[in-house]
């Protein structure tokens, strides 16, 4: 193997289909406002963590230390599952008139466990885009990865953990009410 060629991790189409299925199938949940629903998509110890993304000098680049410990989100089923119920509740002022979201996902890939996948689970990474439009002039779009953990469950996936990394570092929007 020359040192231009890369090996990917071998995963079957079937399997490939069945991930992008589930990824948007779960984005178009999060755009026609169907919350409950999606909540339904989560482990009952789901990690859902976005942090804050420092900048960094191009020399720092490649000593990539663990992700810092303050962040946007860091939640587990409990608080999603309230600010899921405030979104319901039609008396979120962020969210009064509801936005009008579309979630892109895109450069989905399945990699395999380092402990050889012993309860089903799946590391998968994606690219996402989610652009919200509120009000007549308001708008803000993320761009960023994702990088989840799928478990099997029922003949279906879960999302067990989810890291949202935006690819900025400052979050202009008022608010993120959204999920990504």
């Amino acid at each position: 193997m020359t040192a231009t060629q890369v090996r990917l991790p071998a995963v079957s189409p079937e399997l490939q289909l069945q991930v992008e299925q589930f990824l948007y199938h779960e984005a178009e949940l999060l755009d026609d406002s169907q919350f409950r629903a999606w909540f339904g998509l989560l482990a009952d110890d789901i990690e859902y963590y976005m942090p804050i993304r420092p900048n960094r000098l191009r020399r720092d680049l490649g000593a990539r230390p663990d992700l810092p410990a303050m962040a946007h989100f860091d939640e587990d089923k409990a608080s999603l599952d309230l600010r899921v119920r405030q979104l319901e509740s039609g008396k979120h002022w962020a969210e009064e008139p509801p936005s009008r979201t579309r979630h892109l996902v895109t450069n989905v890939r399945i990699r395999p466990r380092p402990d050889g996948d012993p309860a089903g689970d799946l590391d998968v990474r994606s690219n996402f885009l989610c652009y919200r439009n509120r009000l007549d002039t308001e708008v803000d779009i993320w761009a960023g990865q994702r990088d989840d953990v799928l478990r099997r469950h029922d003949g279906a996936f879960l999302v067990a953990r989810r890291t949202v990394l935006l690819d900025q570092s400052v979050v202009l929007s008022k608010n993120l009410s959204v999920f990504f």
